[in-house]
């Protein structure tokens, strides 16, 4: 791949783990968020909204590690993957996961925007993946659960009127 394409490469891998295009970001999925429906499940589901975005920062969390940590340890599918079922948090852990989920995902953004990350090679605590599968991955996941997010807002009619929907 020449010079040119792989920095095109890196900016739309930058643009899609920043959200937007065809996918709501973090910051535009809680805005608003009214603090005593954190710890609510919305009917039929068996998790909060705040367990929803625990699970986002922790897979988002745990690929980056995967992928930048020498002495990575894998974590326990799905155990590791999800606070506990009775977990709750109050409006300072709320803040806290996603402060932790931005300063993860501005992680990966350097990662993809270093000239020296190669995409390609093999990640060697892995079992055939690279850095452009990880982070793909994370975008897929990030999207699809903020996604979620967004419609059980929708669900339990909790967006003021002036939010994005």
């Amino acid at each position: 791949m020449n010079s040119a394409s792989n920095a095109e490469m890196r900016q739309q891998l930058f643009e899609l783990l920043n959200g937007g295009h065809a996918h709501m970001s973090l910051e535009e999925a809680v805005k608003g968020f009214p603090k005593e429906h954190i710890n609510k499940k919305a009917k039929n589901v068996p998790y909060t909204f705040w367990h929803l975005l625990e699970h986002v920062r922790i897979t988002q969390w745990d690929i980056l590690d995967f992928c930048v940590n020498p002495d990575y340890k894998y974590i326990k599918w799905p155990d590791d993957y999800w606070p506990k079922k009775e977990a709750m948090t109050d409006w300072k852990g709320w803040q806290k996961t996603i402060r932790e989920f931005n300063r993860d995902l501005g992680k990966l953004k350097k990662l993809v925007k270093d000239p020296k990350t190669d995409f390609y090679k093999k990640i060697p605590r892995g079992e055939g993946q690279n850095i452009l599968r990880e982070i793909l991955t994370v975008a897929d996941h990030n999207a699809y659960h903020i996604g979620e997010f967004a419609i059980l807002r929708q669900v339990e009619n909790i967006w003021s009127k002036n939010e994005k929907k």
